[in-house]
């Protein structure tokens, strides 16, 4: 299973990777992936925020469903949002794998992260929009790597 969260426009491009990932991948392939974006159950992460603090709004969901073996992917431009620093330390202590997508200085969840792919860039614009483009690669790789290689001139990627 992958877990993927971020904040504001992160939390954006986290909902597009569980699209692109769980739709976008399978087209086509005998692939079937497992994806989750944290951020995406408003209802839910407003409930988290209003009953327990907004801090924990990614790392109550992990406990509930992550199992070790799983990955979580943190998207955060500062890598210093404490939601996501607090859900990047309790994949490290229980055994979920973990990939951090970061810019500025990478933060505490780029210290923290097994991964770290980290945009050298002090600007959230450009930031996101590398992150957009590394799910996008990601997706497009993953995909065109399982697909019969006599559909690839058929399809639209």
């Amino acid at each position: 299973m992958v877990f993927v969260c971020g904040n504001g426009g992160s939390s954006s491009i986290s909902d597009h990777l569980a699209c692109d990932h769980l739709k976008g991948i399978q087209t086509d392939t005998a692939l079937a992936p497992r994806v989750v974006s944290l951020s995406c159950n408003m209802a839910l992460v407003n409930a988290i925020a209003n009953d327990i603090g907004f801090e924990d709004v990614f790392l109550y969901q992990l406990r509930t469903l992550a199992r070790e073996g799983d990955v979580l992917i943190t998207i955060s431009s500062s890598g210093d949002s404490e939601n996501v620093v607090r859900a990047m330390s309790w994949a490290r202590d229980n055994g979920v794998l973990t990939i951090a997508l970061t810019g500025f200085s990478g933060g505490r969840t780029g210290r923290l992260a097994e991964t770290h792919l980290h945009v050298d860039a002090d600007n959230y614009g450009v930031i996101e929009d590398v992150h957009q483009s590394i799910m996008h690669i990601l997706a497009q790789y993953l995909r065109l790597a399982h697909i019969s290689p006599g559909l690839i001139d058929q399809r639209k990627f």
